[in-house]
């Protein structure tokens, strides 16, 4: 059965961060994900998890200077030594929290740059960071993200992120497969799913158009939640939605999987 990951960055919105996770807990999640979490000091954040019983799937690698629209790192020549330090904070939290997943943003394009250098300086830096997760068996997710949320943005397609994994050739590469951006920007969803399953490492859920649960719009959740049984995805599946109302009174969806752990630690 599917494991449910609540992302404590968009779910509870009505709450501070560190209560997230008390709120997750009470309403059956096991897992949990967020984008960002060194505003908060690692220990206060490791026993809110273990606090609750709750497993930490993943969380990203610091992007940048977010405030002012950078998105990440990875694909950006000249910041190498930057993003050597991001992932060094990065593992200092894995190596608390536990996370079996890292995402590492690539960061956007750069016009002014030619697209090789910056695939070039893309694959070295997840080399570096793969070989240095690899002691804490982390392994290193990849997202395609679609132009419309975020214009711009290095990777948009499922197939460019797994050519990209297959040129890093580390077995601590995967994609973060979000069904929510693959919609937007590709569709076909269960043929990709079952022709990428090999080299997907995390999943992800919204509504599409809304981005809300995943119990409306032009996915049908029910039919991919059970072509993953199927197949055998074992891994953590982040609830990354803006819920339409209270985040609990919105787990109607949930129900059937409440409580279940990810096989994939």
């Amino acid at each position: 059965m599917p494991a449910f990951a609540a992302n404590l960055t968009m779910n509870y919105p009505e709450l501070e961060f560190l209560e997230r996770f008390d709120a997750a807990a009470r309403d059956g999640f096991r897992g949990v994900e967020f984008l960002f979490p060194y505003a908060f000091d690692r220990m206060e954040v490791s026993a809110r998890t273990q606090g609750n019983d709750l497993h930490v799937a993943l969380f990203n690698a610091p992007p940048g200077n977010w405030e002012q629209g950078e998105r990440g790192l990875a694909a950006l020549p000249g910041r190498e030594e930057e993003f050597r330090r991001a992932i060094g904070s990065a593992l200092e939290y894995s190596q608390v929290l536990g996370n079996s997943r890292l995402h590492v943003m690539a960061g956007l394009r750069d016009d002014e740059i030619p697209y090789e250098r910056q695939m070039e300086t893309y694959l070295r830096n997840i080399e570096y960071a793969a070989s240095q997760a690899k002691s804490l068996g982390l392994t290193i997710v990849l997202e395609a993200i679609n132009t419309r949320n975020m214009p711009g943005y290095f990777l948009n397609y499922q197939e460019e992120t797994k050519a990209v994994c297959d040129l890093v050739g580390a077995d601590n590469v995967k994609i973060q497969f979000d069904l929510y951006h693959a919609q937007i920007m590709q569709g076909d969803l269960a043929v990709r799913l079952k022709t990428l399953f090999e080299s997907i490492g995390h999943i992800q859920v919204a509504s599409v158009p809304d981005r809300h649960e995943p119990d409306e719009g032009e996915i049908n959740y029910p039919y991919l939640f059970a072509l993953l049984d199927r197949v055998g995805y074992r891994g953590w599946i982040g609830c990354e939605y803006n819920p339409r109302a209270s985040t609990s009174d919105g787990l109607g969806w949930l129900h059937p999987w409440r409580g279940t752990i990810a096989k994939t630690l």
